[in-house]
């Protein structure tokens, strides 16, 4: 199984919102994360749509390398009682995946069930 600092997703995703500024928060490290709603709340409100973990120390091409830069994980969440889109820059640690992994399953679920009329239509591509 590939590390989460190992998957690279299709396009991006911008942090903040477009419409409003001020919408994307920051946490020192993953212990502070957990302590927020975003963590402990409902994950149907605070649906988490994106996360990708950046870690510039890790990137191959030389220019773009950070060896002293922190990881970040970052979160993108649709609140959706307020049609709200906001997103969480998290500096994160290796020791910190096992635990990321745990939280991003659970938020899979809601996920999960908001399109599983339509999973199984899916096709596998060749």
């Amino acid at each position: 199984m590939a590390h989460l600092w190992e998957i690279d997703h299709p396009y991006y995703c911008q942090e903040g919102n477009y419409f409003r500024n001020g919408q994307h928060t920051l946490f020192a490290s993953w212990a502070e994360f957990t302590e927020t709603l975003f963590h402990t709340g409902d994950r149907d409100q605070n649906l988490l749509i994106r996360w990708d973990w950046k870690s510039y120390r890790r990137e191959p091409d030389p220019l773009l390398r950070d060896d002293i830069a922190e990881d970040e994980l970052l979160l993108f969440f649709v609140l959706q009682r307020k049609a709200w889109l906001c997103s969480v820059g998290i500096r994160v640690r290796d020791e910190d995946e096992p635990a990321v992994r745990e939280f991003l399953a659970e938020c899979a679920v809601s996920m999960r069930d908001t399109w599983e009329p339509f999973l199984d239509a899916l096709q596998p591509t060749p």
